[in-house]
């Protein structure tokens, strides 16, 4: 059974590998192989007999495969078609789930019923942005007390506008567009303040909305009890699975010291809840004699645990762990009821048979493989154990096993992994899983406001003694993205060190790691340089590696005041790649879409100088070296010349310049070709580097290989004069999808194509990385498409 269940997953798994959904037709080719199988049911002596485990192993896998394909053709066919993006379009539908309150609005499911605008098709299953015309001065802060304008449940007209599913791809990025098609929503947009938008009806009765409804009042009121905590949203996730609210400062304290997965609804939490409900009916029903007659009391409190958790589940969202931690139970609780016994290995498979079988995505989330390989490590470590030992040394045997056992999966996963974590997780686990949680869910539930206090203040003790962690040094081992095949040697040595007392040499397991640790991303060469134009949506983001040094030109934006594109995609990267500290880091200009993550690389990344053209020197870090970038500047790195053309020093004494045109214009220039980033710059900047090249007044040639198209591709930039001027082989846009700037514009595009540049654009490919090898020829360079080269089937093709 449990590798029949393996095999059904890793068919799932294969599936969601693929870059193109492949044809059901092919689904025929398990008739004649299930035909073999019952046939060989009933044969023993032949050596046939000996094919059918195999062939039904192989049964397994092609049924997961194929009910993957089956679900996703299916899911991929509800869509939103190319033609209808970004247009108004008239709805009708329900509000579908409790509104995110975000900065500047809320956000939204939207079960949609009707369109009314005439020949548009939309998916049924959206997810809907409103934004408040208030909100756009200061932005409001997350833990305050708001009400949502949108109650689930409610049936609503709406004008809106929709894209498809559309996020930013970069290697060692989060994929949006996978979460977005595991969580049915099938296209995201925004609701036209200004329209004729109408609530139709206060409540539609469903199941699905009832549920939603339940959720949103208890929401409300630890919103509303807790307002203005610094931590209510960590409460709100312990109740509710909603972590919407908790804020980057608190997720980075958690990831550092290894308890994220206490702060949402964990498998321990419902495990806990439901081992309280199945105590207590137990006592009631045995103390009750009419009772007992009827129904054996363990029977009962089985079925009383059971329904406590699947309630628990359903208000707490019904994600993976909570998932795998209630079929889990349904399993035990069947097997109680029927008098079987079932090992925990059985157990486990029948949860993950179930997970995926329901859900055939959650193969691809972290906290699949993180909730369920915790417990096959806890088994691993204590099934099959003789004797018993104290609690004391088996709670650190528990955290033992925990914490070596997600080493490998953490690594490949997030680069990193807390050293501190053991510790934190032993104080953490009790006051969060025995303390607050119950006292939370007390609070919220039976509305007792002085319940829901002491729940938050054994919450805040808990968060200062995880800040004391968080202060030491060094308490996060980060490291390179290693290879995937390197999970494998490390995973069998961690089971090797999980191996009962007086297995001999159980160090050895210690070497199982090795490959993961050793094994680290190729550097160029000298003389040669690797330019990563990272897709961070409108704005820019270059990372330039030589053989010892790293560069990095413009962070990318900020996304709201919780999240930037620093954060988000660049340092993900960085030490996706094995970088530690960056020998150099430009800001070209004052502009959040070029800005807007240079405080977060400041804050999490060692930099050797900073250089910018911002209005003042400023306090980022005062380990940092801070200059303003003028022509001259120029520096050799590995055998790769970088040079700085513009702005002039007089620049910075030019009221009249805007910061555009103030904007750090740097060439850069190996053996195999050069690369020119421009930031923002504008025509009347672009006419004054041409007059230098003709007075002969320019430190270098702006003729380049490659170029970074100015100002994201705006009409104020591009001249033909600039263009014919630096006559780039390639031209490279970056900008957001469907941005309101318009940007690229088609004219610019086309004034590029005109003089043979090749086309590539952060929006259609994603992240573009370019090989300068000096054994290529002059101009000779490799650019490498990440969205087509990590292209999956629910990516769209451009």
């Amino acid at each position: 059974m449990i590798v029949l269940a393996l095999a059904f997953v890793f068919g799932a798994f294969c599936l969601q590998q693929m870059p193109v959904l492949p044809s059901l037709y092919w689904a025929l080719a398990l008739i004649p192989l299930l035909l073999i199988q019952i046939k060989l049911v009933n044969v023993n002596q032949h050596f046939l007999a000996y094919l059918k485990r195999p062939l039904l192993i192989l049964l397994s896998f092609l049924f997961g495969f194929f009910w993957a394909t089956t679900l996703a053709a299916i899911r991929i066919s509800d869509e939103l078609p190319a033609t209808w993006e970004n247009k108004p379009i008239e709805i009708v539908g329900v509000v579908a789930s409790v509104s995110e309150l975000t900065e500047r609005g809320e956000r939204f499911r939207f079960d949609v019923e009707k369109v009314l605008t005439k020949a548009a098709v939309t998916p049924r299953h959206i997810s809907l942005s409103y934004y408040s015309p208030e909100a756009w001065g200061e932005p409001r802060m997350l833990n305050t007390a708001r009400l949502a304008q949108f109650k689930a449940g409610e049936r609503w007209q709406f004008t809106v506008r929709l894209k498809r599913p559309h996020g930013t791809q970069n290697p060692y990025g989060f994929d949006f567009e996978a979460w977005a098609l595991a969580e049915n929503i099938r296209a995201t947009g925004s609701i036209k303040a200004k329209a004729d938008n109408k609530k139709l009806q206060d409540f539609v009765w469903s199941p699905a909305y009832i549920v939603e409804h339940v959720r949103e009042i208890i929401q409300q009121r630890i919103s509303l009890v807790l307002a203005g905590k610094p931590y209510s949203g960590v409460i709100q996730a312990l109740v509710m699975g909603d972590d919407s609210q908790i804020t980057v400062n608190d997720w980075q304290l958690f990831l550092r010291t290894g308890t994220t997965h206490l702060m949402s609804i964990s498998g321990l939490h419902i495990t806990m809840l439901s081992g309280l409900v199945f105590a207590l009916a137990g006592f009631l029903w045995r103390h009750t004699p009419a009772l007992v007659t009827r129904l054996p009391a363990r029977k009962a409190a089985a079925l009383a645990g059971m329904l406590a958790a699947v309630i628990y589940a359903l208000i707490a969202g019904f994600a993976v762990p909570t998932q795998r931690t209630l079929y889990m139970l349904m399993v035990f609780a069947l097997a109680l009821w029927t008098g079987r016994q079932l090992v925990i290995f059985q157990v486990l498979a029948l949860a993950l048979f179930v997970v995926v079988l329901f859900d055939p995505w959650a193969v691809i989330s972290a906290g699949f493989w993180l909730s369920f390989g915790a417990v096959a490590m806890l088994s691993f470590a204590f099934g099959a154990r003789v004797g018993h030992a104290h609690w004391f040394k088996a709670s650190l045997q528990t955290q033992w096993a925990v914490t070596i056992g997600m080493v490998p999966l953490l690594l490949i996963m997030f680069n990193q992994v807390s050293i501190v974590s053991p510790f934190a997780n032993a104080i953490a686990i009790p006051l969060i899983s025995f303390i607050v949680t119950p006292l939370a869910l007390l609070g919220s539930f039976l509305s007792l406001d002085f319940v829901l206090k002491l729940a938050y203040h054994a919450l805040d003790t808990c968060m200062m003694l995880l800040n004391w962690f968080n202060q030491l040094p060094d308490i996060v081992w980060q490291q390179h993205a290693a290879p995937l095949w390197t999970l494998l040697p490390a995973t069998v040595g961690v089971l090797w060190l999980l191996l009962p007392r007086g297995v001999p040499m159980r160090w050895l397991g210690y070497l199982g790691f090795l490959p993961m640790l050793l094994i680290t991303p190729q550097r160029p060469h000298t003389g040669d340089m690797k330019v990563t134009v990272l897709d961070v949506g409108q704005g820019l983001s270059v990372a330039v590696e030589t053989a010892e040094h790293t560069l990095l030109y413009d962070a990318g934006g900020k996304y709201s005041e919780q999240s930037d594109a620093g954060a988000r995609i660049v340092l993900p990267f960085l030490r996706g790649e094995g970088v530690s500290r960056l020998n150099g880091f430009i800001v070209s200009h004052n502009d959040t879409e070029h800005s807007g993550g240079m405080r977060t690389v400041l804050a999490q990344m060692p930099v050797s100088w900073l250089l910018s053209s911002l209005p003042q020197p400023t306090k980022h870090n005062d380990n940092v070296k801070h200059v303003k970038c003028f022509s001259g500047q120029r520096w050799i790195w590995d055998g790769v010349d970088f040079q700085m053309i513009y702005p002039r020093p007089s620049s910075y004494n030019d009221a009249a310049l805007t910061d555009n045109n103030r904007s750090c214009v740097l060439k850069i220039t190996s053996a195999s070709g050069s690369f020119l980033l421009t930031g923002d710059i504008e025509r009347p900047v672009e006419m004054e580097l041409i007059e230098q090249q003709q007075n002969n007044q320019a430190p270098i040639s702006l003729e380049s290989d490659v170029m970074i198209a100015p100002h994201h591709g705006s009409k104020t930039s591009s001249s033909v004069e600039f263009i014919n001027e630096i006559q780039p082989g390639l031209t490279i846009f970056t900008a957001g999808y469907l941005n309101r700037f318009r940007h690229p514009r088609v004219e610019i595009v086309n004034r590029y194509e005109s003089r043979q540049s090749k086309i590539l654009r952060s929006d259609y490919h994603g992240a573009i990385t370019l090989n300068f090898v000096a054994s290529n020829s002059k101009g000779a360079f490799n650019a490498t498409s990440w969205r087509k080269q990590n292209r999956r089937y629910w990516h769209d093709v451009y």
